[in-house]
């Protein structure tokens, strides 16, 4: 059609089957120069540092002292692995799984450490994928295109993102469970992340409990984080305190900032002769997906912001990981209950909070084991237990939690590691200072630290 938006002619002129060289010929050089990458600004088969990897393109915008990518071919911003149309990329199949992986390793390979994001295309289907730090996530869902909607879906849901970044990672801390140390794990990992340089933010969004908010003996501020929720007109940062700790050796200062949890009880009703509001009342009140458009206006301002998410998969928690970008999991590995729940709340919970975001996320990181240390016996037995609980999953629901639970389990290697945070007298005590145990003790840093390398920095 002589007056059809290049991108849909480029989709419409293309054989089928078209092999990987024509998808990026013919379609893959034209989708740059719409979203910005002019031939100065990518570069094709851009060699990532890892090995003999190559990703079919690298891109980046100007640098500060406005040389092009062909100029200074250092640091790409962005990310594209292609694919023939014989490569069925829609969500979930094998070969959608394995051209993720590929993206991935490329976005972590030792050229590419900051790059912000990736893109897998076949013309057929197409799904952005953002990086902060370590972690790679989706930024939209897995995207069917046809030529009457590919203009729509690059300028209305691809380009508006690689011109504007958002900064904070948004972690939901949580597990259907109760009593494996979720407080404690978002505490600490805040002020780790704070310790080597991040801002961070955490949220108290368990109002029944309000462990975080008692823990460090944080008073909750006027306006309320209920009452920014339920009033957008609010100023959500007169709702945030500030917990510092000095280090007199060091002389300098450390500190996370808090929205606290409010007492039920002093929330602020609308009838005068009313003697307080109850939970029911507070959650009419608010409404949903109110935290995560608060969060979404607090991005700009930090590096992570962590959601303190209670048990039980009923309002607050749901609120809190629909906010989230990444679920992170702590569970007990000698409790059955806290493994079966977090394998629920992969299979079930999580899926039914993609399909209402309908943008790819949030997504669940693999569990760890918190605070535990774990004979050979008990490894053994845990190990079992998981791999009958992965094959019950593969055989009932066709749901395959390997990724979650054996993260570095492949073909090629048998490894069958997760993640441990062993418990410590100095984490555990710290919660009677009323301090991070991060702050006080060079063990518990270097605990949290290596969780903070496992997940989220590289």
């Amino acid at each position: 059609m002589a007056n059809e938006p290049v991108l849909a002619q480029a989709l419409r002129t293309l054989p089928a089957p078209a092999p990987e060289a024509v998808v990026v010929d013919n379609f893959v050089d034209a989708l740059m120069d719409v979203l910005g990458f002019d031939k100065q600004k990518r570069i094709p088969q851009f060699a990532t540092g890892q090995g003999a990897d190559h990703v079919d393109f690298a891109a980046r915008y100007d640098d500060s002292e406005g040389r092009s990518f062909i100029q200074s071919p250092v640091d790409p911003y962005f990310l594209v692995e292609a694919k023939g149309t014989d490569s069925n990329l829609s969500y979930g199949t094998p070969q959608y799984r394995s051209t993720f992986n590929q993206l991935r390793r490329y976005l972590l390979a030792p050229k590419c450490k900051n790059a912000q994001w990736g893109l897998i295309i076949n013309s057929v289907h197409m799904q952005l994928f953002r990086k902060h730090h370590k972690v790679i996530f989706p930024a939209t869902p897995c995207l069917e295109i046809k030529p009457e909607t590919i203009d729509q879906v690059v300028h209305n849901q691809i380009a508006p993102l690689l011109r504007q970044p958002s900064r904070a990672l948004v972690v939901a801390v949580y597990n259907n469970k109760g009593g494996v140390g979720k407080t404690t794990t978002t505490i600490n990992l805040a002020s780790l992340l704070n310790f080597i340089g991040y801002s961070t933010l955490v949220i108290d969004f368990d109002p029944n409990q309000r462990d975080l908010t008692e823990t460090l003996e944080v008073t909750s501020q006027s306006p309320t984080l209920f009452d920014c929720l339920d009033d957008d007109r609010l100023d959500i940062h007169e709702a945030i305190a500030t917990y510092r700790k000095l280090d007199k050796k060091a002389n300098k200062e450390y500190g996370i900032d808090i929205l606290p949890a409010p007492k039920v009880e002093d929330l602020k009703t609308d009838d005068p002769n009313s003697k307080g509001i109850d939970i029911n009342d507070l959650i009419r009140k608010i409404g949903y997906h109110k935290l995560k458009k608060a969060i979404d206006s607090l991005r700009s301002e930090y590096d992570y912001i962590f959601i303190d998410s209670p048990p039980n998969w009923q309002y607050f928690s749901q609120e809190a990981v629909y906010a989230s970008d990444v679920i992170l999991m702590p569970v007990k590995p000698n409790n059955v209950y806290s493994i079966d729940n977090a394998a629920e709340a992969i299979r079930e919970f999580f899926p039914a909070i993609q399909a209402k975001r309908q943008d790819g996320g949030p997504i669940a990181l693999p569990i760890f084991f918190n605070g535990e240390k774990l004979s050979n016996s008990q490894h053994q037995r845990v190990r079992v237990y998981l791999e009958e609980l992965i094959a019950r999953h593969k055989k009932d629901y066709k749901f395959d939690l390997t990724p979650y639970f054996f993260p570095r389990l492949t073909n090629a290697r048998k490894d069958y590691r997760v993640f441990e945070l062993e418990n410590h007298a100095e984490i555990s005590g710290a919660s009677f200072s009323r301090l991070p145990a991060v702050y006080a003790h060079k063990t518990a840093r270097d605990y949290y630290l290596n969780l903070a390398k496992e997940y989220f920095i590289q």
